[in-house]
Parts: C-alpha cells; structure tokens; sequence
C-alpha cells in the first residue's frame, strides 16, 4: 500500500505533481498541506497513533508554475501511443517514427512523433504515410499536463478524478 502515489493540488485545486504516500503524509504532518481525500480508509499508524493514508493533498500556500507541460521523451510518446505501433498496432521492437520524415523538413515535435515497430518505420522509410496507404491509428498530438496525468502516469486513482477532469489546458 505503500507503494501508492498521491495527487498533489495547488492552493487552487490545480493538480501540478505526483509524490509517494512518505512525502504526501509529511508535507500534511508539517502543516504544508491539507487532506483533500484519503486512499479507501487505508491508515498510516505509528506506536501510538493512526493517521489517514492520503490519496489527494492540497498545498497551504500558492506554488507559482509558470509553465508545466509534458516533456517531450521516447518514453513519454511510447505513452501516450499506448506502447503500441501506430501503424501495425504490435507492441513489439518499437521505436519513434516522423510523420513528415526529417529528410522532408519534418520536425521533431509531439504533432510528428509516433510510435512504430521497426517493421513499419523501415518500410515507411522518407515517405509519408498517405503516400505509401498507411493509416495512422491516433494521430499524433501534444498531451496536456493534466492529461498525462489523467491518462498516461499510471498512478490514477478513483480519488483523483474530480481533480483531473479538464484535460485540454495548459498549452
């Protein structure tokens, strides 16, 4: 259980990181944060007390961000493709494929990044997917902060949802 993470929420509500259960319980045992919603009644409980297990949290005091977005990584575009091939749709021997390929001005941007297996991007080689009759399963996009961590950190609990509905701000 205590491998969980916990949402972390602005003064204002706004959800801006993912921490562990340990840092979570700290920040809210220090006064820096508030219990916003506990894991299921789980209890975190030392010699002589328990304490509710946390799932969500809410810093005291405003955090200015001035920009928070969704470094553009392999792993990241890996993600948010569902680790699958966009073409083929395998999950095996994947790599990164330019929509527009680089040898034809393509750039290396969340919009022209896809996931491909080998296969595939070998084939497609410097033509574009319409010229050779390929279909793009998802086209390409950049995912918003609280998109990513909605959908693709692999830590969403039932507790974050009401914090994580809007999806399309921050860019």
């Amino acid at each position: 259980m205590m491998n969980k993470r916990v949402l972390v929420l602005n003064q204002d509500f706004s959800p801006i990181s993912i921490c562990t259960i340990q840092r979570a319980f700290l920040l809210v045992f220090l006064d820096k944060a508030d219990l916003v919603s506990r894991a299921n009644g789980s209890m975190i409980r030392t010699v002589s007390f328990a304490y509710p297990m946390p799932s969500v949290i809410r810093l005291k005091n405003y955090v200015h961000i001035p920009y928070k977005g969704v470094v553009l990584t392999r792993q990241n575009i890996f993600k948010r493709d569902g680790f699958r091939c966009q073409y083929c749709g395998t999950n095996r021997d994947l790599t990164l494929d330019h929509v527009v390929p680089k040898a034809r001005g393509g750039k290396t941007i969340w919009a022209n990044l896809v996931t491909a297996c080998r296969t595939c991007n070998a084939r497609k080689g410097d033509y574009t997917p319409e010229e050779l009759g390929l279909t793009i399963r998802n086209h390409p996009f950049r995912p918003s902060y609280v998109m990513f961590l909605r959908d693709y950190s692999g830590y969403a609990y039932e507790e974050w949802i009401p914090y994580l509905k809007t999806g399309t701000s921050g860019w």
